[in-house]
């Protein structure tokens, strides 16, 4: 038996080391692509942002040029101002109903669940076009607001719809986690419920309340879409980068806006890598979880405000398909189909709704083959540490990156007449490479998560076989990780429909998007044909959604039926 060993192992060392090679060679192309997608464009708008509009270097001057228009600068702290009050609010709304889905015990709970997910499938200016019919000029409850709708209310308001989803799911699973044994020695000590709240449920969700915080700050201070729809001339950061590329053509004032922008978003995902690397674990291999037991005042109260939030989000999204299906707001309030006929108010007519399409599901199919593929390589690969630092490095980048930001270092990058790929550039493909870039962080760490739940001994025992290493992958890595890789792709389709800022520099006339269609419709003064176009985007991705969860709930059952046993 040693004999045998003894004999078989120099083969076995060889076809380790073949694979090894393989791996880290996989790794080093991983790393390039990574490095052309997201790390070069990056770099191409910080070195814009030192030139003049002939590309001449200028150093310094135009920062100096920015900070010192009040109007520039001015629209930055109007930026930090937005994001600070819609954060102070957003969260504590989104912890209470993230409370009353995990610790209380509420009726139809999947529809209010159901219900707080429905604007992610909504392009951000959905609500500001719905709050435009609910509080505008000419709207229902017009000067209910003790002023217009247009500007920093606008925004706030909208920003609390378009976010809300987020910070929820975020704070579900931080109070999913729970023992209850902390609640039954706290009741023996007999310590009030106020107490206890402060001193166990509040500890416990901490890490989760700082997440959500800083990823409701990013994204209000990044998005595009909301702003331009409702923020009349009240001037943030995201449209400043806009006028100054679109209007003005200044892509050098342009760079150094985005760089400006990059630096709230970039420091914020730094305090959050920090944040999650001192959480702790609060679920044990001892711990009981916390089931809610029916308590009547509580769990009316909860029932109540979750009715309350949910019946606002409704209201936002009805208003929006209602405001699509009226002939002309406000004087013939009569309905009809004719907003829907695209062609009569967009040269592309439903072709950009069909682009929307193509893209995202190229979006799919390509990014969620580069973000398994790259994390199983990065994962798997054998010590190789530099490298796979760098490529974990690049993997996280984009999350600290704003869509504007990123599509702006695409124009410079792409564009370059000696970059060997600016065939791609005005082309599907460059929609399609830069929404994955955009979005690759998430889909990076699902893959992630779902790898390091294999146990390496299926490496180890296909070695042992002499199974080539991506025999191994295709026969046992992505079947048991299906779960996962089906999640990336609906991600990726659902942002690719929805996506504004990211894609806003890089369409031409015959890849505009549905949502860019929906912006500049919006600014022809067409609001009901934007809302029109806004509505069809939410039911495509929400019935996506949907045959994703039948896939999940019936054929997955069938083909993962082994995880029940």
């Amino acid at each position: 038996m040693t004999l045998a060993a003894s004999n078989r192992s120099p083969i076995l060392r060889v076809a380790m080391s073949r694979d090894d090679l393989m791996m880290r060679l996989g790794v080093v192309l991983f790393a390039v692509v990574l490095l052309v997608i997201v790390g070069l464009p990056l770099w191409s708008l910080l070195a814009k942002a030192f030139e003049d509009r002939d590309g001449k270097f200028v150093g310094l001057a135009n920062y100096v040029s920015y900070f010192s228009t009040p109007a520039l600068f001015d629209s930055a702290l109007n930026s930090l101002h937005v994001a600070a009050v819609c954060t102070l609010i957003v969260v504590p709304l989104a912890f209470f109903y993230a409370y009353a889905l995990t610790r209380t015990v509420l009726p139809v709970r999947w529809l209010f669940q159901g219900i707080s997910l429905i604007p992610i499938f909504a392009p951000s200016l959905l609500p500001g076009l719905a709050l435009v019919y609910l509080f505008g000029n000419q709207g229902f409850f017009k000067g209910a607001l003790g002023g217009p709708i247009y500007g920093f209310d606008g925004i706030v308001i909208a920003q609390i719809f378009y976010c809300f989803p987020h910070a929820t799911l975020i704070l579900v699973t931080a109070l999913t986690t729970a023992d209850a044994r902390l609640y039954e020695a706290a009741d023996a000590l007999g310590a009030s419920k106020l107490r206890v709240f402060f001193t166990v449920t509040l500890p416990g969700a901490k890490y989760g309340l700082i997440s959500a915080a800083l990823v409701v700050f990013t994204m209000v201070i990044t998005d595009f879409g909301i702003a331009k729809v409702i923020g009349g001339n009240f001037n943030v950061l995201a449209t400043d980068v806009y006028k100054q590329v679109i209007g003005q053509q200044n892509f050098s004032m342009g760079a150094v806006v985005g760089m400006v922008l990059l630096a709230p978003a970039a420091i914020a995902f730094l305090v959050d890598r920090v944040v999650q690397r001192k959480q702790v674990a609060l679920l044990t291999a001892r711990a009981v979880p916390l089931i809610p037991k029916p308590k009547l005042g509580r769990d009316l109260f909860f029932t109540a405000f979750c009715t309350v939030v949910a019946a606002g989000i409704l209201v936002i999204l009805g208003m929006a398909a209602w405001g699509s299906l009226i002939k002309y707001w406000p004087y013939n309030l009569s309905l009809t189909l004719a907003n829907y006929d695209f062609t009569n108010f967009d040269a592309s007519g439903w072709d950009s709704y069909f682009n929307s399409v193509e893209m995202a599901v190229g979006a799919a199919v390509f990014g969620t083959t580069l973000m398994f593929v790259g994390a199983w390589l990065n994962e798997k690969t054998r010590e190789f540490y530099l490298m796979r630092g760098i490529v974990q490095f690049l993997a996280f980048l984009p999350m600290a990156v704003p869509g504007l930001v990123l599509g702006l270092g695409y124009i410079f990058f792409f564009n370059a007449p000696n970059n060997p790929l600016n065939f791609l550039y005005a082309t599907m493909g460059i929609l399609v490479v830069n929404t994955v870039a955009h979005f690759y962080t998430v889909g990076h760490l699902t893959a992630t998560t779902a790898l390091k739940q294999i146990d390496p001994e299926f490496e180890s025992v296909s070695a042992s076989l002499k199974v080539p290493v991506w025999r191994t992958f295709g026969r046992v890595t992505a079947p048991i990780c299906l779960p996962a890789i089906l999640d990336i792709a609906i991600y990726l389709f659902v942002n690719g429909m929805t996506t504004v800022s990211s894609v806003i520099f890089l369409y031409s006339s015959d890849t505009k998007l549905a949502s860019v269609a929906a912006v500049n419709i919006e600014e022809s003064g067409a609001t009901a044909v934007a809302a029109a176009l806004c509505i069809v985007i939410v039911i495509t991705s929400a019935a996506v959604k949907t045959l994703h969860v039948l896939a999940d709930r019936f054929l997955l059952g069938r083909l993962q039926a082994w995880r029940r046993r």
